[in-house]
């Protein structure tokens, strides 16, 4: 039986369900309430520069392909994937900079003259981490996490201790190396996972298997090339996508929704409802009253870093930098602290400095530079024009000064984005950026489940539940909630057939 299903917002996550719903026979529409699609990983263009406005690191290609692959279709059908080499460039305390090499040898090597014997243990540490990959991407994430007994599988419960769940990241990672700079890049993926490294578990040194062995790599033409092979995949399926239509609400019957309610007082009938719009705000003001959850539940919530981001249009070319650029030219351990201990507008911020130009000459015109900066906030904080600029001019200065020229005078082109615009744009919870913290007490069924307990027909996807913050991981989360959504329509079929 086909049903009709009304999917809520078009990132990563509602792009990816509503195509898998579509593939399975459904009649999907699609909803977004900005005028473009794509959520976190929009784009937009101004005199002549193209800006990514959200992710900006393919990571984990091989969760890219596989989803392609189950289209019928492979990575390069939709665009040309570089390697970076180097991967990315840290500049440090010491007034020094290191490029990654995106070469595995010449990585170890560069171990080794850092802390001699370490390159021994990083081949050990990396075949860890390789397991916890394997066994994360392949098997965890595609649970739907809504009992724990779904982690009793026996290649899981067996390999327990060597996903070192119970484990803290950062003392599992001073188990093998002790030299600052080694540390500090080993966390630096976890400062985005939402809580410090000593409180993530050490099961996250898949992200450093992720980064070190799979590598780096960009998408020619930006990273909304994703977003338009997923919408070219969406359509080819039949889903239907409508933007600048917000839902306002459900009409429920019977603990069901019937129909979705926009802003402008349309009604949309529904069979089924995926939201892939913030969770909180579905669950709190979309299903008023029939909420999954409590406020108190959400306002104790840990939560992933918001993010303050300056979008540059510069005309001329910087030296110095790369394609990514980590300033770790301050305490690491303080800016954590300012973002999940003691939560506040950082003192010395460590900031990314991202100009994919370097790499795709599309994205900026000729003989100018596109510059994309962000800073890791704590969510919830106050947001103002003059805070922004006081930042805008502090990571000016910092990166005049490391790169050794002028780049404020020449930006002929400038946006900034911050909590209110995540709140705004995405009815952000708290204004955060990357969702709910990869904690121990938020990893798999203890995250907000993809099911409403008092709504039948209502689910959810996307990176404040199952698996997780991401884009590989929210590209999994359509995948996972499309399954349990098949499954339900299937026993209600099944369910109707037998009682007529």
């Amino acid at each position: 039986m086909k049903s009709k299903v009304i999917v809520i917002g078009s990132g990563v996550a509602g792009l990816s369900s509503a195509s898998f719903l579509a593939k399975q026979g459904h009649q999907v529409t699609l909803l977004e309430k900005n005028n473009t699609i794509g959520g976190r990983a929009r784009k937009f263009e101004a005199d002549g520069f193209v800006f990514d406005m959200g992710p900006s690191w393919y990571w984990m290609p091989d969760v890219f392909e596989r989803y392609y692959n189950q289209f019928g279709h492979t990575t390069s059908d939709f665009y040309d994937l570089k390697r970076l080499d180097p991967s990315y460039r840290v500049y440090w305390q010491d007034d020094t900079h290191t490029d990654i090499p995106a070469n595995l040898e010449e990585f170890y090597a560069w171990f080794e003259d850092l802390e001699p014997g370490s390159s021994k243990k990083l081949d050990k540490f990396l075949k860890e981490a390789a397991y916890k990959y394997d066994v994360g991407i392949n098997d965890l994430v595609h649970k739907p996490s809504l009992k724990v007994t779904e982690f009793a599988d026996l290649r899981i419960a067996k390999g327990a201790f060597k996903m070192h769940l119970f484990s803290s990241f950062s003392k599992y990672i001073r188990k093998y190396f002790s030299h600052p700079k080694i540390i500090e890049l080993l966390e630096f993926p976890v400062l985005f996972l939402g809580a410090m490294p000593k409180d993530t578990p050490a099961l996250y040194s898949l992200m450093n298997y992720a980064d070190i062995k799979l590598g780096t790599w960009y998408p020619m033409g930006g990273m909304h090339k994703i977003i338009e092979a997923f919408e070219k995949i969406a359509i080819d399926q039949g889903v239907e996508i409508l933007t600048d239509h917000e839902v306002s609400g459900f009409s429920i019957e019977n603990k069901k929704i019937s129909a979705v309610e926009l802003k402008n007082g349309k009604l949309i009938e529904a069979d089924i409802v995926v939201s892939g719009a913030d969770y909180e705000h579905t669950d709190q003001k979309l299903a008023e009253g029939n909420s999954n959850y409590t406020e108190s539940y959400w306002d104790s919530r840990l939560m992933a870093p918001s993010s303050l981001l300056f979008y540059l249009g510069i005309d001329k070319k910087i030296d110095d930098l790369l394609h990514h650029n980590l300033f770790f030219d301050e305490d690491f351990q303080q800016h954590a602290k300012e973002i999940y201990k003691e939560p506040k507008w950082p003192e010395n911020p460590l900031f990314y400095a991202c100009c994919p130009s370097k790499t795709d000459p599309s994205v900026a015109p000729e003989g100018k530079e596109n510059l994309f900066l962000l800073i890791p906030l704590a969510p919830d904080l106050e947001d103002d024009e003059v805070l922004r600029e006081k930042y805008y001019d502090m990571l000016m200065d910092r990166l005049e000064e490391k790169t050794g020229q002028k780049i404020k005078e020449h930006v002929i082109y400038k946006r900034s984005y911050c909590l209110k615009d995540f709140k705004n744009d995405y009815h952000a919870f708290k204004g955060n950026a990357y969702g709910l913290a990869n904690t121990l007490r938020q990893t798999a069924f203890l995250k907000p489940k993809i099911k409403n307990k008092n709504i039948t027909n209502l689910f959810y996807t996307g990176q404040l539940t199952t698996p997780g913050p991401g884009v590989p991981p929210s590209i999994i989360s359509g995948e996972v909630v499309a399954k349990e959504v098949d499954k339900t329509i299937a026993k209600n079929t099944a369910h109707y057939e037998t009682t007529v």
